[in-house]
């Protein structure tokens, strides 16, 4: 059995692809399987007058809003091309967290092969539903959730799997726990 090692470049990049591509190098020196950004949009998934969390407002720019702050993480198309390319390139797999219906279609049209869920989505059933039936490969990060959320977040992406019919590549089931997305 093989475990399956992630890289969470996450936002670490701020916005710059060179450094993004930085992280996707140490994640090749370190000989994971793959690297980890986020994909969204930041006017799907905060409003314009949003505060900051307080871990937020230690990145030494607290003149910046949530949203702009946010805004400056965001990873256009052409950056993420440019990133799967470097991926590729490197021989390792790019992977990204969807926060937003726009982000799973921009993800499905660069064919990004495995779709990743956050956390904070493991009750959007709406969120369960497009995932299941955009990518046949699904990795469920659970973070704070309970058992009860868990199982009912399979049953459903289970049953989108099944009700799509066709291979889907699901062999089982295994659960992690994971504290971060």
């Amino acid at each position: 059995m093989h475990t399956f090692i992630i890289a969470e470049a996450g936002v670490n990049h701020n916005g710059s692809v060179e450094t993004a591509k930085q992280l996707i190098d140490a994640a090749v020196n370190a000989g994971v399987d793959c690297v980890k950004f986020q994909t969204f949009k930041a006017t799907k998934i905060v409003t314009r007058y949003a505060q900051k969390a307080d871990y937020q407002r230690n990145d030494g720019d607290n003149a910046l809003s949530q949203f702009e702050m946010l805004k400056k993480l965001e990873l256009s198309e052409s950056m993420h091309t440019e990133l799967l390319n470097h991926c590729n390139t490197k021989g390792i797999i790019f992977l990204s967290t969807a926060f937003d219906d726009e982000s799973i279609d921009l993800l499905k049209k660069l064919s990004v092969s495995i779709g990743k869920i956050p956390s904070g989505e493991i009750t959007n059933l709406p969120y369960l539903r497009k995932m299941s039936k955009t990518f046949s490969k699904i990795i469920l990060s659970t973070g704070m959730a309970t058992m009860p959320e868990i199982e009912a977040a399979i049953r459903r992406l289970m049953a989108n799997f099944v009700t799509e019919g066709g291979d889907n590549g699901i062999d089982g089931v295994e659960s992690r726990d994971s504290n971060r997305d």
